[in-house]
């Protein structure tokens, strides 16, 4: 089986790993085994190749290996580092491990100078990697800075929220109500849950206080009330597919 055969579209029920490297059959190794472990994986052997599909099955992770090309793995490191252009696949602050062969002092300074998670040389034991690539994940889901879906792009740290590469000017409630939202895009918040989080009511009573916030917010985002922020009738509310 080639490294293209594992480009077929698959649903991501579990975290997305884009592995990368010069050898399919290595590659083809990794992804047999971070499927059967419960992970969601793809291979690419080349740059453009894992840029086509971080833009078709955003990745969770990256296991970058050698390329044919001298910087071929540096250069996809700077590149997912860079977070100024609109429109790219990759959130700068993905969790990158590299695997290498070029393990000399110079090789990991110059990874870590450019953005490495972690570096490890090549060959490594498969139950290592597994283990270096769940602890990188789980610091992700404990403090996941950025949060895109589709268009829409949050940074909480930052507290800033783009639209088509569009500032958005938000209230703080409304930072937090998006936030909130965009956090599981594919669920149905209650109306009780909400008004909880994010206001910190106990009890949600006859309060409009959600459907102010909500409907302002609409309006900020794209003006159209139907777009970004669905109505689940009798239930809350819920991001748009």
């Amino acid at each position: 089986m080639s490294a293209e055969r594992l480009t077929e579209f698959r649903a991501p029920t579990s975290p997305v790993v884009l592995t990368v490297g010069a050898d399919p059959d290595a590659l083809e190794l990794l992804v047999e085994q971070l499927d059967v472990d419960g992970f969601d994986a793809f291979a690419a052997g080349s740059v453009v190749h894992a840029r086509v599909l971080a833009h078709s099955h955003p990745p969770a992770a990256v296991v970058l290996g050698d390329l044919d090309e001298a910087r071929g793995a540096l250069d996809l490191l700077t590149e997912i580092r860079d977070d100024a252009a609109f429109g790219s696949p990759w959130d700068p602050d993905l969790p990158v491990i590299v695997v290498s062969r070029r393990a000399h002092e110079i090789n990991v300074l110059r990874a870590f100078e450019l953005g490495a998670s972690d570096f490890v040389r090549h060959p490594v034991a498969y139950l290592e990697l597994r283990a270096r690539l769940r602890a990188h994940l789980g610091r992700g889901e404990r403090g996941q800075r950025r949060l895109r879906t589709g268009a829409l792009e949050v940074d909480r740290q930052a507290r800033i929220a783009r639209l088509a590469g569009r500032r958005l000017a938000l209230s703080r409630l409304e930072f937090d109500l998006l936030t909130h939202l965009a956090a599981a895009p594919e669920r149905v918040f209650t109306r009780a849950e909400l008004l909880r989080s994010v206001w910190g009511f106990r009890s949600p009573g006859a309060t409009r206080t959600l459907d102010s916030h909500v409907s302002r917010l609409r309006r900020k985002l794209d003006g159209d009330a139907g777009h970004w922020i669905i109505n689940v009738r009798g239930v809350g509310y819920r991001l748009s597919d």
